[in-house]
């Protein structure tokens, strides 16, 4: 709360927090013509539904998401951008009074296929947490780089494979290596979530975190270790990476011929942390840093980042029905009604992330026409 305070506070005209701004007359729940948005998108049809079709609406604990709505008018999309000084100040307002104003300001869309297919995957992901040095040492052997001159987006580049056996790849990372870590399927796992938090030891002896965030890729297509393994006949796949690292232990022979298996390679930044963005997850690819449990990764050709989403997904490992925000990507996020749901830091948040893979509901919650009329 004193997060989404300080957002509003540092952006636009100070405005009264006494209350939420009047809202309009009640209207009908007549669906809408279709979505007439300056926003396209390519890969998805958008189809006009009620509030009653989304699964806990009335149950959601939408101040919790507010906070994810405040986070995303750092860089808003063209259609929610109206919105923000509205959104600002309902930060600290009531639960019925923010879904009252949803519900008179935005109107839900469902999101299906070209094919009309409204029902789809959710996984999830994470930011884990590793132990690190500055320089290698007869513990921490395994590099994770920055990335290496010449790495062009669009270009492919070596693969993980040629990384660990062409000398050009091993020239052109050399002094490129911004920590070490002890075991490389913790490398793997990082390259997988695509950033993480790493513990260091400086050489005065101070320790600190720092993140590693996503810096670019090899260009090269991602393939599951998990799929590999289900190949070469393995039963025991969860959780994810203990199962791993077992048949690693038990494998040393073939734990190359598994790390090689994925050929897509990822590269970072560091990023210092403060007390302030340790509270929240890392910068997705809309640029604003991310919100554990109501920020998603979404296929951009479905759903325009900045785009608050209604989730709907039941399975063995979570049910969740709950107010999220499209803000990242991920090379196997690719589909009409495709999400992963960003679980949070640290090993608690990996474990949920590691179980989820279940089906997948999603309606986009977009302004209503005659507000996006209005707009220059």
């Amino acid at each position: 709360m004193i997060l989404a305070t300080l957002a509003a506070c540092s952006t636009g005209p100070r405005r009264s927090l006494e209350g939420p701004p009047t809202p309009p007359a009640a209207r009908p729940e007549a669906p809408l013509p279709p979505l007439t948005g300056s926003l396209a998108h390519p890969k998805s049809r958008w189809v006009p539904a009620p509030w009653s079709e989304l699964p806990g609406f009335s149950e959601d604990a939408l101040n919790e998401a507010w906070v994810a709505l405040i986070a995303n008018c750092a860089r808003p999309n063209a259609a929610i951008a109206p919105l923000c000084g509205e959104m600002r100040q309902l930060s600290l307002a009531d639960e019925a009074q923010q879904r009252e104003w949803m519900m008179q300001r935005l109107q839900p869309y469902r999101v299906e296929s070209m094919s009309g297919q409204a029902s789809g995957k959710l996984t999830s992901y994470y930011e884990p947490i590793f132990d690190g040095a500055r320089r290698p040492d007869a513990t921490h052997t395994v590099p994770i780089y920055a990335p290496p001159a010449g790495l062009a987006q669009g270009r492919p580049w070596f693969t993980r494979q040629q990384i660990d056996t062409v000398a050009q790849a091993q020239a052109a990372l050399r002094g490129r290596e911004l920590v070490w870590l002890a075991d490389p399927i913790d490398a793997l796992m990082l390259h997988i979530q695509g950033s993480g938090r790493v513990r260091l030891t400086e050489p005065n002896g101070v320790q600190r975190v720092v993140r590693l965030a996503f810096a670019g890729s090899n260009e090269q297509p991602y393939r599951s270790v998990n799929q590999w393994l289900l190949s070469q006949g393995v039963t025991r796949i969860t959780p994810w990476p203990d199962a791993t690292k077992s048949w690693a232990a038990a494998n040393p022979d073939r734990l190359q011929q598994l790390l090689w298996s994925n050929p897509r390679y990822i590269f970072f930044r560091e990023e210092p942390m403060s007390e302030v963005d340790a509270a929240f997850g890392p910068r997705g690819a809309q640029g604003v840093p991310l919100t554990a449990g109501r920020s998603i990764a979404v296929d951009r050709d479905s759903i325009p980042y900045g785009t608050p989403v209604w989730l709907a997904s039941s399975g063995p490992a979570v049910q969740l029905n709950r107010l999220v925000v499209a803000q990242d990507t991920g090379s196997a996020i690719v589909g009409a009604v495709r999400a992963d749901f960003f679980a949070g830091t640290g090993p608690e948040a990996g474990r949920l992330a590691s179980a989820v893979d279940q089906p997948l509901r999603l309606w986009v919650l977009w302004p209503r026409a005659e507000r996006q009329a209005s707009q220059p």
